[in-house]
């Protein structure tokens, strides 16, 4: 966040983000709003009322004198999983609480909010809060990209397929043929430096050795997804890791998630609802293991994150989070901040692996060259795609 930054601009930004938010759940219908499908997709409710708790807990509550918290029990229910602030509803249940209401969630955002825009224009908004500030709003932003993520989800396991939007899309061009950009080896730096926000995970920029490598210029496709499918790339161990092997054998897995094989043809649930397959389109919601096996069965790689990271400024990226053949690790000098805080990023750093870039859902001005997101090897709801690398 800028030092000094004019206070109408800092009420701005808040409310701007904010409304994002409500802008993403305005195509709900209240029973879309209590859902929870599996352990990894929350309600949309929940990431409603969660972000706002963020705001009430860690910046009104210990910083605007004579502050009364909205309803003590909130803390209880929107708690994610910072153990320092205390006990919370298990992530499973998340689904269980009809109550509060979608309404009292909404009204919940309007105290919030109020009073926040009190804050921001008090002398009680010093820079000592502005870290967290800027902490709280970026936080609210992965809620936002959580948000599309976890609504397609439970949009698309419902059996009647509704659309979240009724928008209409055009075909993909075809992208041609892929063309290997070559880097030399040598010496490079990665890792946050300059100007502007970014989390903790970031920081430390530091020194990597990388040898001569090559990076597709573009992703792949569902054309050649569909080609690793239909030539056994699921029914072949000797592409795939030991685990991901067993992943397929537990989940009689053949398809990207959201591929349907309807009457001899394969189809695509979108945010638009049930679509034919775009073949030109980057192939979407993968996991590690299909990662990996694709890029095997090409004869080729996944490219670690300091490769990914160097070869950016030549890249076209941001339509789907990258994986990358990197486990999410501490940059050297890591520390975690005290407190609640400190409880961010550092305590997610063990059976993780890296992915980088952006994604179609995620918002405006929410993305970076050095952003370094993390999921488990298994999962595949985010909207994840391929690159390679040799």
């Amino acid at each position: 966040m800028t030092p000094n930054i004019a206070t109408s601009d800092l009420v701005k930004q808040y409310a701007d983000i904010r409304k994002h938010s409500e802008e993403i759940c305005a195509p709900l219908e209240i029973e879309d709003y209590v859902v929870q499908p599996i352990v990894d997709v929350s309600p949309p409710k929940w990431h409603l009322g969660h972000t706002t708790w963020f705001f009430e807990t860690f910046i009104l509550e210990p910083n605007f004198p004579d502050y009364k918290i909205f309803d003590p029990q909130y803390n209880f229910v929107f708690n994610s999983y910072y153990e320092t602030i205390g006990a919370r509803v298990i992530r499973t249940d998340r689904g269980n609480l009809s109550r509060p209401s979608v309404s009292d969630i909404y009204k919940y955002r309007r105290y919030v909010d109020e009073h926040m825009k009190i804050f921001l224009e008090s002398r009680f908004m010093t820079e000592a809060v502005e870290p967290l500030l800027e902490l709280g709003l970026n936080h609210e932003q992965q809620h936002q990209e959580l948000l599309i993520t976890d609504i397609k989800y439970i949009l698309g396991h419902n059996p009647l397929f509704p659309a979240y939007k009724s928008e209409g899309t055009l075909p993909k061009p075809d992208p041609g043929n892929t063309e290997m950009i070559r880097f030399p080896e040598g010496v490079y730096e990665i890792g946050f430096n300059g100007e502007g926000f970014c989390f903790d995970n970031e920081l430390g920029r530091h020194k990597v050795y990388l040898h001569n490598f090559e990076m597709a210029d573009r992703l792949v496709t569902n054309r050649e997804y569909l080609e690793f499918m239909e030539a056994g790339g699921y029914t072949d161990f000797r592409h795939w890791h030991a685990e991901g092997w067993d992943w397929v054998k537990q989940n009689n897995a053949r398809s990207p998630l959201y591929w349907h094989y309807i009457d001899c043809q394969w189809m695509n649930y979108t945010l638009n609802g049930l679509q034919e397959i775009d073949l030109n389109e980057a192939v979407c919601h993968i996991n590690f293991y299909e990662a990996s096996a694709f890029a095997s069965w090409k004869g080729m790689r996944l490219p670690t994150e300091a490769e990914w990271e160097v070869a950016s400024e030549h890249l076209d990226w941001g339509s789907r989070w990258e994986w990358t053949n990197s486990a999410y690790l501490p940059y050297p000098g890591f520390k975690k901040e005290a407190g609640a805080v400190g409880e961010y990023n550092g305590k997610f750093m063990v059976n993780q692996t890296v992915l980088r870039g952006a994604s179609e859902a995620t918002p405006p001005g929410h993305s970076r060259n050095t952003y370094r997101n993390f999921f488990q090897t298994n999962l595949k709801w985010q909207f994840t795609g391929i690159r390679l690398a040799r």
